[in-house]
């Protein structure tokens, strides 16, 4: 299976589609995607997702079901770590400040609370190293 780095920003949109909905048919995929290509476009593109290993299909009739082979966690990680490493300069800290400044006023009490018990343990865990 290739990374989730190589793959093209169209094939990045379909597996967020595939990911939202579980499962989903060419045609789903096509409706759901923003200035989306011809069928037979969303059908090469969902072709060499298979073929890269991130996504599978089944037969539903005279149609390909296709769902994710990569668990979400694993992808949304791997994607994660690039978009540090492209913007942020590889910093978590530069990341997660953003993040911060992004949520406006949206971060209850009790998420930040437990964003703090993950940074207590966080750092523990470097002592420990």
């Amino acid at each position: 299976m290739t990374s989730t780095r190589e793959l093209s920003r169209r094939e990045r949109q379909i597996m967020d589609i595939i990911y939202r909905m579980n499962e989903a048919t060419a045609k789903e995929v096509m409706e759901a995607l923003e200035d989306a290509p011809s069928y037979s476009s969303v059908r090469t593109l969902l072709g060499k997702l298979v073929e890269k290993g991130h996504i599978a299909h089944r037969e539903s009739g005279l149609k390909y079901v296709y769902y994710p082979l990569v668990e979400r966690q694993t992808a949304s990680v791997s994607a994660l770590s690039n978009v540090v490493k492209t913007f942020f300069s590889d910093s978590t800290f530069l990341a997660v400040n953003s993040l911060l400044d992004m949520s406006d006023g949206d971060i209850s009490d009790e998420e930040l609370e437990r964003l703090n018990k993950l940074i207590q343990a966080k750092k523990k865990d470097n002592k420990k190293k």
